[in-house]
């Protein structure tokens, strides 16, 4: 049976486990339109700055990539999926609110 104590180390480990954990994010576009351009451009400024070195970007067109998009039940576009680490997060909209991103990738602490 584990102690209080037990789960308190547990918790500090996978808190300072998480900055260096590798992110696999996958970002759904519908052509190549203003808005899609503009969240492939706002994910990739976001993960060169915050994630350098350690995050998987996949960018789909789901125009050209139907059955991906039908895959993962994408029903908006632009959406961006994390994949790893877990939990699991959908992110549907406007990707030029750095802070919103953050918080929903984990990196930065609900406000």
């Amino acid at each position: 049976m584990r102690k209080k104590g037990d789960a308190t180390v547990a918790l500090a480990r996978a808190a300072k486990a998480q900055p260096k954990a590798r992110y696999v994010l996958k970002l759904y576009v519908a052509g190549m339109t203003p808005r899609s351009s503009s969240a492939v451009r706002s994910i990739m400024d976001l993960c060169e700055t915050y994630l350098k070195g350690r995050y998987a970007l996949e960018i789909i067109d789901i125009y050209q990539q139907p059955t991906l998009a039908a895959g993962e039940q994408i029903i908006a576009a632009p959406t961006l999926v994390k994949k790893l680490p877990l939990p699991l997060r959908r992110l549907i909209g406007d990707m030029a609110n750095q802070d919103k991103v953050l918080v929903g990738l984990d990196l930065r602490p609900k406000p």
